[in-house]
């Protein structure tokens, strides 16, 4: 089945730190080959396994390779630095039993592989192509082959890809034809024979990537804004830059990537996983930056029809508000695939959207949107609002700044909730189902909770509102009995906000709970500022809150646990192990990430935020001696345009 066939497509490059995709580099060339130095093969030169020919800059080769725990030989391009790392197989579905195979221009002007019978394996097989012509490896990876007289390309590797998308190489769609670049996984680490995987652009509509799994979707991107792709989290961080959808010449629409300075691809393994990996040039291995999918909630309509993935809960899967499981009895055995049905169906007129009679829309925030998402050019919401109240047939809608309105008429499918980036949704549910939200909410208004002074939150073009909400809520009960009723055994140290408590929640999760103190000459200002910046912002280097408690007097802020715990500690405690382990890697590694943290809160996040307060104590490191920079209830949120500000009191230590 094709991709267009199975309705989807896919492909995608972002970051992770510290995994490698071991089970599909063991390629190994057993035998020793000779450099033919040069770049190009022409009609009076035979490359004859093993021999190689090499880019100008010494970055790629074109060669024979056996994949490890194989004895097949196949031609392909592999790096230099890392010849055990394919980027492009040429006969990947007709491998060679033995090491007598020869590579030429044939007398037709096509590169031809002929195997030790003169039998021809393999070949770009172009019909049309001049006598004439040369092939030449380039230091994009890329093989061109070119008509000598005219200098015009005829066949290129990059648009025949195996498993690995590198930059300048262009994933594509045609939207009238259905003509697709794609990658395709290999069948396993030994096999580079076409697997079960294929991934690429599917730009009918809004352009997406996609994973297919025999052409069903397995994993989806989210619609592309001309800047990121919207369901992809880790690009609202500035580490997925530099990818670009680009509309073409007669429909045809193509991801890509600019040449890069350092060594950079995405390869899709035969397990389904997309992979970006960069080159460590010191450690002569590949880090993974980022992958996709990460968790079973990545994975395509996990919670099916109306149901809502959110990896940090137990069950994983919910159905969105006003609907119930279709299906009890599997639901309950975590079997999701069936979705959720409305609970009281719609009755198409506007009422009061609020809790009246009438239907009206429910906001739900930081959401990867869904699939099959209708296109309508706007640049302000309530147009989005206005189409979908007036036509009967539309469930629910967003709106994206670069993209316009998104509406949907049928089911929501692929639904996830994210923490701190996506889209806002808005489901159109019954007024009943309306009506009994609106009784629990806790809303503080910015302008009530805080004095009007240059000190105050600035939010621009956000909600003047915090829904706490947003947040999971934990109980006095719940936190006192995780830190053993705020013990001091448990105490993890004292700041100006209040003490800070190591927890352990019945589930097992270690969290840290830090309580706010009357004592502390800090208040509902610090507080809020601080649910309002860290619920708006995702960083690997940020520290991560999981969750409030806002009762009667009572105000607490749950964060990740970082057992290794701050940075004074590990620099100034004598006592701390760290005084043995804090090596200069390490500390170079601790100093990078605090950089990279302060350059997304200053330049690439979402909100602009000034911290006012970094020290050491502030900087928490976790497990893996991971910075995590802390305590923003000092923290100024500038606009979007501005880049100074002036403030009316003293912060900071």
């Amino acid at each position: 089945m094709s991709p267009r066939e199975g309705g989807r497509k896919i492909v995608t490059i972002l970051k992770i730190d510290g995994v490698r995709d071991e089970k599909d580099e063991k390629r190994a060339f057993p035998r020793f080959s000779l450099s033919l130095e040069t770049d190009t093969i022409t009609s009076s030169i035979i490359l004859r396994d093993p021999d190689t020919i090499v880019s100008s800059r010494q970055a790629y080769k074109l060669g024979f390779f056996t994949p490890g725990n194989s004895t097949n030989r196949y031609l392909g391009v592999f790096y230099t630095v890392s010849e055990t790392t394919v980027i492009w197989v040429a006969n990947r579905d007709n491998p060679l039993n033995d090491t007598s195979s020869t590579v030429t221009i044939s007398e037709t002007g096509n590169l031809i592989l002929i195997n030790g019978r003169n039998q021809t394996v393999w070949s770009t097989n172009i019909t049309t192509s001049p006598m004439n012509t040369t092939l030449q490896i380039q230091d994009t990876g890329n093989l061109i082959l070119n008509d000598v007289v005219t200098g015009n390309t005829i066949w290129q590797s990059f648009s025949h890809p195996s498993d690995v998308f590198l930059p300048t190489m262009r994933i594509s769609d045609n939207i009238n034809t259905g003509e697709k670049v794609v990658v395709s996984a290999w069948r396993n680490g030994s096999d580079p024979e076409m697997g079960s995987f294929t991934a690429g652009l599917e730009a009918l509509n809004i352009p997406q990537i996609f994973i297919w799994n025999n052409g069903r979707p397995y994993w989806r991107s989210g619609p592309w804004n001309g800047q990121i792709l919207i369901g992809v989290q880790d690009m609202y961080s500035p580490y997925l830059d530099g990818f670009s959808v680009v509309n073409d010449r007669a429909g045809t629409i193509y991801f890509t990537a600019p040449e890069a300075r350092f060594f950079m691809r995405i390869t899709l393994n035969s397990t389904g996983t997309l992979l970006q990996t960069l080159w460590d040039d010191q450690r002569r291995n590949w880090d993974v930056t980022w992958l996709a999918p990460q968790n079973e909630c990545d994975v395509y309509g996990t919670c099916g029809p109306f149901g809502s993935c959110n990896f940090r809960d137990s069950p994983i899967c919910s159905c969105l508000r006003g609907f119930e499981p279709a299906n009890t009895e599997e639901w309950g055995r975590g079997n999701w695939s069936s979705g959720c049905r409305r609970r009281n169906e719609l009755r198409c007129d506007q009422g009061n959207s609020t809790g009246g009679n009438g239907d009206g829309f429910l906001r739900l925030q930081f959401m990867k949107v869904p699939d099959f998402a209708e296109h309508f050019s706007s640049r302000q919401e309530d147009e989005c609002r206005t189409r979908c109240s007036t036509n009967c047939s539309c469930i629910a809608y967003s709106h994206d700044p670069n993209i316009g309105c998104m509406l949907w008429s049928e089911s929501l499918v692929d639904v996830q909730q994210f923490a701190g980036v996506g889209a806002d949704l808005y489901i159109r549910l019954s007024g009943s189902e309306l009506g009994q939200k609106a009784k629990n909410k806790k809303v503080f208004e910015a302008g009530q909770t805080f004095s009007s002074d240059s000190t105050a939150i600035v939010l621009k073009d956000e909600s003047e509102k915090v829904n706490i909400e947003e947040l999971p809520l934990f109980s006095f009960e719940t936190l006192a009995n995780a830190t053993d009723q705020f013990h001091e055994n448990n105490l993890l140290g004292k700041g100006g906000f209040g003490p800070v408590y190591k927890g352990n929640l019945a589930n097992g999760k270690e969290i840290a709970v830090k309580r706010l103190s009357a004592a502390s000459g800090q208040g509902m200002e610090e507080f809020m500022n601080e649910v309002i910046v860290i619920s708006k912002l995702q960083h690997r280097n940020l520290v991560r809150l999981l969750g409030c408690c806002v009762e009667k007097e009572e105000k607490m802020l749950i964060y990740e646990y970082m057992p290794n715990k701050s940075l004074d500690f590990c620099l100034f405690d004598p006592t701390h192990p760290s005084q043995k382990d804090l090596d200069w890697k390490k500390r170079f590694s601790i100093i990078e990430g605090i950089g990279r943290g302060l350059l997304y809160l200053h330049r690439d996040s979402r909100l602009r935020i000034i911290h006012r307060d970094l020290k050491p104590s502030n900087v928490l490191l976790d497990e893996d001696w991971n910075p995590k920079i802390s305590d923003f209830g000092m923290a100024r949120i500038f606009g979007g345009n501005q880049d100074h500000g002036n403030t009316a009191r003293v912060v900071g230590t």
